[in-house]
């Protein structure tokens, strides 16, 4: 049986320590987390980890068609580079891009990989074309939140509808690498960075297929984000629609997903000196996550240096069988 992994909050006999410093009851587990309505931006307990009925929230029929469509794009060092796209099962279509080492004999593990915020299956084009040429059939899609107009958070409940959308459509793209003939389907991975490390946060807790899952400067959601210190985007809202959004996303924040990742190595990698995670924000997800786990801090801030590369690379070759990283020509 998984041990339990308390989140956000110190417990202490049964109870919990604020962050004011009052000790307060823990919510009852067998109820999904409500924030208490209040004008003041605090971050909220966000309880215990999700149960199986939360869960199921994110599940989607496995029998629906794919109508995955392919269209190569270029060729280069080996490497095919297609569009795709694919239903997703919450309406519309999945856009993304597949970097296939078509000059690679045999099955070639698969790893998913998810943009950050704003970003597009295109702005991972650098990332999956390195995994690409060392012997991966890489998949990169674009999230909901970026296939539209506007900012990509919206501060209303059209956050939840795209998150749970998001997850939907990653067990989706990893129906889509198991359904190419090169893919060795027991060795899937999954690459998340900054947006997209948080969102795999909650990924990896849903999604029982992957053999490793690399979290690069992730904190543990969207709310945990807009609840630290400086953030001030809640505080623009009115009390209304502060309230609304935190009562949307608390019981879908990814922190309370991930304890349920276990047995799938995970790979979080943050830097000391992010001002967009901060380490105490790192450390609660490094908490949280379970074992099996490694965990690599930089001198860096959001954007993590070369060494952070090697490390995921190496660690991928481990766990997914990528070919060693070759030195730059």
């Amino acid at each position: 049986m998984k041990p339990m992994v308390m989140l956000v909050a110190v417990w202490i006999a049964g109870c919990t320590v604020s962050r004011n410093g009052s000790i307060v009851t823990p919510p009852d587990p067998t109820t999904p987390p409500t924030p208490t309505d209040t004008c003041a931006v605090s971050r909220p307990d966000f309880g215990e980890p999700a149960s199986g009925a939360e869960r199921e929230l994110f599940a989607y029929d496995t029998t629906a068609p794919l109508n995955l469509t392919k269209a190569v794009e270029s060729r280069n060092n080996g490497v095919a580079v297609s569009a795709v796209s694919f239903s997703s099962p919450d309406g519309g279509t999945v856009p993304g891009l597949l970097f296939d080492p078509t000059s690679r004999a045999g099955l070639r593990p698969g790893v998913i990989i998810l943009p950050g915020a704003g970003g597009t299956a295109r702005h991972m084009t650098a990332e999956a074309m390195r995994l690409a040429t060392h012997g991966a059939v890489a998949i990169a899609i674009t999230p909901p939140s970026a296939r539209r107009s506007g900012p990509w958070r919206q501060f209303t409940i059209q956050d939840r509808t795209e998150q749970i959308q998001l997850m939907k459509d990653l067990q989706r793209t990893v129906d889509v690498l198991r359904t190419q003939p090169n893919v060795d389907p027991q060795r899937i991975a999954f690459l998340g960075i900054s947006y997209g490390g948080t969102m795999g946060v909650q990924f990896v807790g849903l999604e029982r297929r992957l053999r490793a899952a690399i979290l690069q400067v992730a904190d543990g959601g969207l709310v945990t984000h807009e609840t630290g210190p400086g953030d001030s985007n809640l505080a623009g809202l009115s009390c209304g629609a502060r309230n609304r959004w935190l009562r949307a996303m608390v019981p879908i924040e990814p922190i309370r997903f991930i304890p349920h990742a276990s047995p799938t190595p995970l790979l979080l990698q943050n830097g000391r000196h992010d001002n967009f995670v901060p380490a105490a924000d790192a450390e609660l997800l490094h908490l949280a996550a379970p074992q099996p786990k490694t965990i690599r801090w930089y001198d860096a801030g959001h954007a993590l240096p070369p060494q952070s590369v090697a490390d995921r690379h190496e660690w991928l070759h481990a766990h997914i069988g990528l070919d060693l990283l070759k030195p730059p020509s």
